[in-house]
């Protein structure tokens, strides 16, 4: 044979298909092959079959992946020691904010051994005397229904309420008296997420609910939410009236809230996650709604003082800022302006003893100041550290000012802030056996791709050397308008006691710097997330904190995501990842349960435009033959009703077959759980031990 015709042989055998063989004996999974063509692309699916997650085939797949991965999780040396020092932060009692309904303070404890948080009630001060309203572990005796959301009513005699099966948050709405502890003979199904707003007599409320399955096609169930209303004298909620959103779009989010005085309500749609249009009435007139502020470029939530509306938007001001306009003449070109626009973003207010109460966020850290009504600033409430307002409440008329504050080792307290006295006192805080004095917070700065300056947080013990060496999770979500602050996390605290280091990156789409912020990565845009997350990975490799074999990252729906991006478009930087609860397949992600919600954020395969952009980045189409990926564990959960499991299940089939490396991809597949409201402690503590333990076996730390 001559010399080229050995070349050509060689190159035919280099063109015949072959199986890659992993050192993983996973369990077999099926190819179907199912061929689209989306705008002249034709997309080969292996594993479409995967998506009906009711069949038996798919749920015999999921059982024997759940076997193959337990035969490893439950043998990782490393479980003992996580799982130790997460049930002691499970078991530091936690108290919520107290808000005040007529006399009465309202408020959430949960004590060691508890699967949820008890709701309580206090005719005194908090704290005192205090009484049980409702007690979730008792909904069912293995903690699997959850409450979902309360609202108690202006007295603070009655209390609304929702739980439902599983954390699938399709809640079912109750009332209970809160004297009695008994429910009244009222249950209304579908009422996911659902405010309710009492009427001042409390003869009735206002509620949204989803329509019934059966009576529109299927799938809709999930949209058409809409406003109604019922009344306490009725039991039949089926004839309950609609007040609002006949003619909104299939997808519209429609809410409410009352004004602080009870006499107003104001009606929210989202028109997409940067925009929402604002209506108000009085409270008892659903006859009398009018537009507050429709058809407008902006964000905008508002509460009414003395017959003064007070308007915090980020029309023509992306960090916010406030504006008033009189109730009766509520029109926009009435709009005054008392608080301006800055470089530091204005998160929120309310009111409290006649004076406005407002939480600013400077380079991700929150403030308290006190303002006037008329907008000139008085001072500000010092905090204890670095760290985040998670939740404020205060009275109209009252001194008592109530506020969350937590921070990365500031386990999360309540503070009391007498506004007579000018008193601020800590009213609880969850004790811990950690440590937290020789724990290290650094806030650096890196450029991403682009050149943009990037914030993120770094925790870990003082004696961490920069030597290159050292186990680092990296944890973002980036997306939605949403900041990821200074907060008190049971796994970055489980990682640091292990020896790691900790850092939270604050991407772009996320909400820290203002609209602008989350702009900069939606829609065609959203790559500049994926390029922030992976240049923290490479900043902490360039500064000594680790290496790539050292290095993991995490995140949870859209930072599941996230995850799925960065370990297809780098998987030569990470040693191993959780990718929670994720978005994987974006070309057909807006098909399945809620996420067409989201398509003002991600963009639709349906549109061509927006095609193009989401399949060069949709992790699921990205997965490539003969490349050695990260250790990966994909989450997932039963009764997910936003993020369908299909995403976690068709990416884990796909990696096992075409990861040419040895490192593991597993599916943690939770029973009777959903995506995250409603878990309970038992299971919040088996998912984090899974996590931890996977990484910090595929990192090295004993």
């Amino acid at each position: 044979m001559t010399i080229n015709k050995k070349i050509l042989l060689f190159l035919v055998v280099l063109t015949i298909p072959f199986q890659i063989y992993s050192q993983w004996d996973y369990p077999p999974t099926q190819v179907e092959t199912v061929i689209d063509e989306l705008h002249g692309i034709k997309i080969s699916d292996d594993y479409r079959w995967l998506e009906n997650g009711s069949n038996q085939v798919v749920v015999n797949w999921v059982d024997a992946q759940m076997v193959f991965s337990r035969s490893i999780l439950d043998t990782l040396p490393q479980r003992d020691m996580v799982a130790n020092t997460l049930t002691d932060l499970y078991n530091m009692p936690v108290m919520t904010n107290p808000e005040l309904h007529g006399q009465r303070y309202f408020y959430f404890r949960r004590i060691a051994g508890q699967n949820h948080q008890v709701l309580y009630f206090t005719d005194d001060f908090p704290g005192e005397n205090e009484q049980v309203v409702l007690d979730p572990n008792k909904f069912s005796a293995e903690g699997t229904i959850g409450l979902d959301w309360h609202y108690p009513s202006p007295s603070g005699s009655l209390l609304a309420y929702g739980a439902s099966f599983g954390g699938s948050e399709i809640s079912t709405l109750r009332v209970r008296e809160v004297a009695t502890q008994t429910d009244l003979v009222i249950e209304i199904p579908y009422t996911r997420a659902s405010p309710v707003v009492w009427l001042p007599d409390e003869s009735g409320f206002y509620y949204v609910r989803y329509p019934e399955p059966g009576t529109v096609p299927e799938g809709d169930e999930y949209y058409f939410r809409r406003l109604f209303f019922h009344n306490l004298a009725d039991s039949i909620w089926r004839d309950d009236p609609m007040i609002f959103g006949a003619d909104l779009g299939r997808a519209d989010w429609v809410n409410a809230y009352p004004s602080s005085d009870q006499q107003f309500m104001f009606i929210y749609v989202s028109v997409n996650w940067a925009i929402n249009d604002l209506y108000f009435m009085p409270i008892d007139q659903p006859e009398a709604i009018k537009p507050l502020a429709v058809g407008l470029d902006g964000s905008f939530t508002a509460d009414v003082f003395d017959n003064n509306i007070y308007l915090l938007t980020n029309l023509e001001a992306p960090r916010y800022r406030i504006l008033t306009v009189s109730v009766s003449e509520p029109e926009q070109e009435n709009w005054h302006e008392i608080i301006p626009a800055s470089a530091v973003r204005l998160e929120s207010f309310i009111f409290a003893d006649g004076q406005l109460t407002v939480i600013t966020i400077e380079d991700v850290v929150s403030h308290l100041w006190m303002y006037s009504l008329d907008g000139k600033r008085k001072w500000e409430i010092p905090l204890p550290m670095m760290g985040s307002i998670t939740k404020i409440s205060g009275n109209i008329r009252s001194y008592d000012l109530f506020f969350n504050f937590e921070s990365f080792t500031y386990q999360p307290a309540i503070y009391h802030f007498d506004l007579f006295s000018d008193r601020l006192m800590q009213l609880e805080q969850a004790p811990s056996t950690i440590d937290f004095s020789s724990y290290i917070i650094k806030q650096v700065f890196y450029p991403s791709r682009d050149g943009t300056s990037i914030p993120m947080f770094i925790i870990h013990h003082d004696n961490i050397e920069l030597n290159g060496d050292n186990p680092t999770l990296l944890y973002g979500y980036g997306g939605f308008d949403i900041s990821l602050n200074p907060y008190f996390s049971k796994t970055a605290v489980a990682w640091i006691e292990a020896g790691g280091v900790y850092a939270v990156a604050n991407l772009r789409g996320g909400g820290e710097y203002g609209r602008d912020w989350h702009e900069a990565a939606r829609l065609e845009k959203k790559q500049n997330c994926y390029d922030d997350f992976i240049a923290a990975g490479e900043w902490l490799i360039d500064n000594g904190y680790t290496n790539s074999r050292r290095l993991a990252c995490l995140g949870g729906s859209n930072g599941g995501l996230l995850v799925g991006v960065a370990i297809t478009q780098r998987p030569d930087l990470w040693q191993a990842a959780v990718s929670a609860v994720p978005l994987l397949d974006m070309v057909r992600y807006h098909k399945f349960s809620i996420a067409r919600l989201w398509i003002p954020e991600f963009g639709s395969s349906e549109d061509c435009d927006q095609f193009n952009f989401i399949y060069r980045y949709s992790p699921y189409h990205n997965v490539k033959s003969y490349t050695n990926y990260p250790a990966t564990m994909f989450t997932t959960s039963e009764y997910n009703t936003r993020v369908d499991p299909l995403h976690a299940c068709k990416m884990t089939a796909l990696m096992q077959k075409k990861n040419s490396g040895d490192r593991p991809i597993l599916l943690r597949y939770e029973q009777s759980s959903g995506h995250s409201v409603g878990k309970p402690v038992s299971k919040k503590i088996e998912e984090t031990v899974d996590v931890l333990s996977f990484l910090m076996w595929q990192l090295g730390v004993e």
